[in-house]
């Protein structure tokens, strides 16, 4: 990894002075306070993907492999949740803790590594960046394996910077271990790491063809820490070849490559509202000035058609890693959610940083105040709008509801969070095969799906409801379930006409709740 070029280590005799840098420093840790507590703050309910990782976690550690083998992840986070669980419980802010913590470490490892590239103000400018970032909030408050990813990716990083230094043994065995947990973690790992792998395989040629001896030799140890943290994933080889025949992402489609970039720099500034995409765009347009730009003598900043080096590792693992996930999303039919570039996101706030420590200071300011105003802004989102409609639809059900009422979920993908705070003694099941609520069987999924048929599956509904009435938990948002959940509601009001309980509102999970009163009451 290259050291700090020229013009890095002369930006550390230029950080401000005197009342300019006391001010600057009580400014940043105020926003590095909020920042920590909106770490741990969040009102909204568990959304599915955090009710499910919850309730496979909850399962003795001898089941949740096979569980997994129905969801289509790896099992380290789970292990991790499950072990977590049993001290501090399972609430809501009990299970999204563990984010939390994950998210409080990225702050010293991203020090470290800013201070690597340009010095202390270099170190400085990564935490302005992502001190109220939106995005490292939102997966810090969020019951999922994100904030670990962003430690294993700075952890693999410093680690992979140590050992171009000195390739000592306790440090490539430090380099394995990480890149084996980052793959037992999340399988977005197999393209940063393959990016790497590629990399180094390019260098150490380069290096052979310049007869550098001690060069190569430093690459391909690290290539072979590459490699042995590969081969401490081989056990889980059998479980993810059965997820990719079998699961994979039915929910969505694969992805343009303008879609993938675009979605991604707006979830950088917390989502599709328009300040989010703003603050996106800032960090995005930070990054470019990191990439591409030039400090002169006087403060100025040029753009140069050069990649600066101190950038260039970071653009090619953010780079490549998004485009590989591209072609083999295609390949596969797999989609892409922007939670899965967790694992390069802190090196596009490195490269943010870069940029924003070139700038002069009342330009610098103006940056600031942009990504913690706007910062501040998401992250206040974060904390007061839900994630889902399940505690809306929980509360209507229950408000009229008797135990035994039959509650069913369409699309299956509403039950966890719904079940989550739906009070004991319904009936719950999913469509199509009356599972329960709790979790969402992947497997074949489109398959299943195609085989069943909604008007036999209200009939049995009905059948199973008997004299009780039947409450319909549905959505028409998911691509899987478009007309399959309207077709199932006329079904169910051709024999009960409908009443209707709740509305979708503009959470990530829109779910309406919808009574079918039995005829006798």
């Amino acid at each position: 990894m290259p050291t700090p070029d020229a013009h890095e280590a002369d930006l550390d005799d230029e950080l401000p002075g005197g009342r300019h840098r006391t001010l600057a420093l009580v400014v940043l840790g105020l926003a590095l306070a909020v920042g920590v507590v909106l770490r741990f703050t969040t009102r909204s309910a568990l959304w599915l993907d955090e009710a499910l990782s919850v309730n496979i976690s909850r399962l003795p550690l001898g089941e949740i492999p096979d569980a997994l083998r129905h969801d289509g992840h790896p099992p380290l986070y789970y292990v991790l949740l499950h072990g977590w669980m049993a001290v501090f419980g399972e609430g809501d802010g009990a299970v999204r803790a563990l984010s939390g913590l994950c998210a409080l470490a990225v702050l010293p490892l991203l020090w470290i590594a800013g201070k690597r590239l340009g010095g202390p103000r270099v170190a400085w400018c990564a935490l302005a960046v992502v001190a109220l970032s939106p995005y490292a909030i939102r997966y810090g408050t969020e019951t999922r394996m994100y904030a670990l990813m962003m430690v294993l990716g700075l952890a693999g990083w410093l680690l992979y910077d140590d050992a171009l230094r000195a390739p000592t043994w306790p440090r490539l065995a430090g380099l394995a271990l990480v890149s084996a947990a980052a793959l037992w973690t999340h399988y977005w790992a197999m393209w940063l790491l393959a990016v790497v792998a590629g990399a180094l395989v390019v260098q150490i040629a380069m290096a052979h063809r310049r007869g550098e001896g001690e060069a190569v030799g430093v690459r391909v140890r690290i290539l072979g820490a590459l490699v042995a943290g590969g081969v401490l994933f081989l056990p889980w080889a059998p479980a993810l070849l059965y997820q990719s025949a079998h699961t994979g992402t039915p929910w969505a489609r694969p992805v343009r490559p303008t879609e993938m970039l675009t979605g991604t720099i707006a979830d950088l500034g917390g989502g599709a509202r328009p300040e989010s995409v703003l603050l996106g765009w800032v960090v995005a347009l930070l990054a470019l000035l990191g990439i591409f730009g030039r400090r002169l003598p006087g403060g100025r900043v040029e753009l140069a058609p050069v990649i600066r080096r101190p950038a260039r590792p970071f653009v090619v693992a953010v780079g490549a890693t998004l485009a590989l996930a591209c072609l083999v999303g295609y390949a596969t039919g797999a989609t892409y959610a922007t939670r899965y570039a967790a694992v390069v996101v802190p090196f596009v706030v490195l490269l943010a940083a870069l940029g924003l420590s070139l700038l002069p200071r009342a330009v610098a300011g103006c940056f600031l105040a942009l990504l913690f105003g706007l910062g501040a802004l998401g992250g206040y989102r974060n904390v007061t709008v839900e994630r889902t409609d399940a505690r809306q639809s929980a509360a209507a059900i229950e408000a009229v509801g008797q135990p035994g009422d039959l509650v069913v979920y369409c699309p299956d993908q509403l039950g966890p969070s719904t079940n989550r705070v739906l009070a004991p003694g319904f009936d719950e099941v999913t469509y199509p095969a009356f599972d329960d609520p709790e979790r969402v069987d992947w497997v074949d999924y489109q398959a299943r799906l195609d085989a069943a048929d909604p008007v036999e599956f209200a009939v049995e509904a009905l059948e199973r409801a008997g004299d009780r009435d039947v409450f319909l938990v549905y959505s028409t948002s998911y691509v899987t379930h478009e007309d399959i959940c309207p077709e199932l509601f006329n079904a169910l009001g051709a024999v009960r006409p409908p009443e209707v309980l709740t509305e979708t509102t503009e959470a990530w999970e829109p779910s309406a709740a919808v009574r079918f009163p039995a005829p006798t009451r």
